[in-house]
């Protein structure tokens, strides 16, 4: 139980991290990853070569040390890690290993003369708190998809039924069980866990379920990334009749329940949670407007699906943007997605459900161009694929 004068210290610690929590987060995953073999397989790799995985964590760390009064200002934060840890598959045995490697962390970073006995004392309650509260979620959302009508606990076989190229980049994943059975439901917008071994080494990952709920099957659309291990060797050895180990859905970035018109904005891969909302925006009878950004014709993945779409649902308007287009590219518009450009594409009445992902800087660019142009902030939503992280608008 966290004391009084143990939310102190840790209060305390506050600036500390505002100017030191990256350094603190980045010598913690290195002493983690060299060490435990246990949780190894919970993180990408690349996620910690390029800094967003200790950028992410050290913006949560400092969040919940600002917040450790009152943990409902943390708001979406731990629903986010929630799915993020079901998805992956974190388990309570796991929680104790992270918590070691945290205190060691703060230790050898911050050193004895300021992480002293009394401060280590207060952190080690405040993560076993943290870890009682994420355990306890954790355990409901297995709980509930296991008893659910083709659900499962832990990891399942899946056939390769088919496998089709999208663009020049993006292939698709048709997944049936292998054991003949039913597949649970999901959320439009969620997305599903996989444990591969590659190389003698266990790795795991998170892809956005990217056709509609069946109760039979699944598709994933993975991009290839030009470093990407697990989705360069999707596209290159995976094929159809081979099988994959896959965790069940998981995700809050879902479509809300309403009549309000759905506008729907993606980069790139970010495309791939988008359609089975759209698919359920179009089911309600809800106006949408679809607006993707992609390099060029080459690289837009599920053109054609759109195209028909249109032509089936006259409340859908679609809109594409290419920044990099080929000779013969047609498009709505060239360059960038710009403040012009969604003023046009946009529902005149700015009362409305936005959605948006991509890369980074894309989605820092939508959520400020989505403010200036009056929807309001608690009706844009996004979601990140891999860590979590602060989006600057």
């Amino acid at each position: 139980m966290l004391t009084a004068a143990q939310r102190d210290l840790i209060k305390a610690t506050v600036p500390l991290l505002e100017t030191g929590g990256e350094a603190l987060t980045s010598h913690f995953y290195r002493l983690m990853l060299s060490e435990s073999e246990a949780v190894r397989p919970l993180f990408n790799q690349a996620h910690q070569a390029n800094g967003d995985q200790p950028r992410a964590l050290a913006n949560a760390v400092l969040m919940y040390a600002k917040n450790i009064d009152r943990l409902e200002a943390l708001g979406p934060l731990v629903g986010q890690i929630v799915h993020k840890h079901v998805a992956l598959q974190v388990l309570p045995e796991h929680y104790p290993i992270v918590g070691h490697y945290l205190l060691r962390a703060i230790r050898e970073v911050l050193g004895p003369e300021i992480a002293t006995d009394a401060i280590i004392d207060a952190w080690g309650a405040a993560y076993q708190m943290l870890a009682d509260i994420l355990i306890g979620a954790e355990e409901s959302v297995y709980s509930a998809t296991a008893n659910a009508p083709g659900g499962w606990r832990g990891a399942r076989s899946f056939r390769v039924a088919d496998k089709v190229a999208e663009s020049s980049e993006i292939t698709s994943f048709h997944l049936v069980p292998a054991d003949g059975g039913p597949v649970v439901d999901f959320q439009p917008g969620q997305y599903i866990g996989m444990r591969l071994v590659l190389d003698g080494n266990e790795v795991r990952r998170n892809y956005s379920l990217s056709g509609s709920a069946n109760g039979r099957s699944y598709r994933i659309s993975v991009k290839r990334e030009p470093k990407g291990v697990v989705s360069n060797h999707l596209h290159d050895n995976v094929q159809v009749g081979d099988t994959l180990e896959l965790f069940a859905p998981a995700g809050d970035f879902t479509l809300a329940d309403g009549q309000r018109p759905v506008v729907l904005i993606s980069g790139g891969v970010g495309i791939t949670p988008t359609l089975p909302m759209l698919d359920k925006a179009l089911a309600d009878g809800r106006p949408v407007h679809f607006i993707h950004c992609a390099r060029n014709g080459q690289a837009h993945a599920f053109g054609a699906y759109l195209a028909q779409k249109q032509a089936e649902h006259p409340q859908l308007r679609s809109y594409t943007c290419y920044s990099e287009p080929l000779p013969g590219d047609r498009a709505d518009a060239e360059g960038l997605l710009s403040g012009e450009l969604l003023e046009q594409w946009l529902p005149a009445e700015r009362d409305l459900d936005a959605y948006f992902l991509g890369p980074k800087p894309f989605m820092a660019q939508v959520k400020q161009l989505l403010r200036q142009a009056g929807v309001p902030d608690a009706q844009s939503r996004y979601e990140f694929f891999g860590p979590a992280a602060a989006l600057e608008a």
